[in-house]
């Protein structure tokens, strides 16, 4: 399977962004703007009003741009390719524009084998540690998150509770790379 994630990830980005209400405004776009050049989002914001959640996008999206920082839309693929994203974040399979990224999250192999079916580029495997985002959600651990991610036909995006340190770490274990909330905003 070494193979098939070398393949299947060239321009697939190792540092992922999620967006999350918690993070204000400003430090949002500050956080865009310090990722590393070819580094991703994920934008989210699912409880924000239609039209505020796609302003905020839009400026998120500029601050990325600049940078070659690939921004996706948790959502379908129709709405990311009417907001100008550059993919899309979700189980759902969708038309797919030229160059657009689908991710989607999995938490055990059969969530990663519908993903699959669904046609995504990467799976986001969480939550690896304890995160204050899901605070009563059960980590997996480092061998358990190893286990999935070998199981995976997909690159694999260990998140929940990563800094860079731990996500280095994990590519041992079979981690593309790594996404945060609050190593990356805060």
């Amino acid at each position: 399977m070494g193979t098939i994630h070398r393949k299947c990830s060239a321009d697939l980005p190792r540092i992922w962004l999620m967006t999350d209400e918690r993070v204000k405004k400003k430090a949002l776009i500050r956080a865009v703007r310090r990722l590393p050049r070819g580094a991703g989002v994920v934008f989210r914001h699912y409880g924000l009003k239609p039209r505020k959640r796609q302003a905020l996008f839009s400026r998120v999206l500029a601050a990325a741009r600049p940078r070659g920082v690939r921004v996706l839309l948790a959502g379908t693929a129709a709405m990311a390719q009417a907001w100008g994203a550059d993919g899309w974040h979700g189980a759902t399979p969708g038309m797919r524009r030229n160059g657009a990224i689908h991710t989607a999250p999995a938490h055990s192999p059969a969530q990663m084998r519908r993903a699959e079916r669904a046609g995504v580029d990467a799976l986001f495997v969480s939550p690896v540690f304890a995160t204050r985002s899901h605070p009563k959600a059960r980590p997996l651990g480092v061998v358990r998150f190893g286990l999935l991610a070998r199981q995976a036909r997909k690159p694999v995006i260990a998140l929940g509770g990563m800094t860079a340190r731990r996500g280095r770490a994990l590519r041992a274990m079979g981690a593309h790379g790594w996404a945060a909330i609050d190593a990356l905003s805060g």
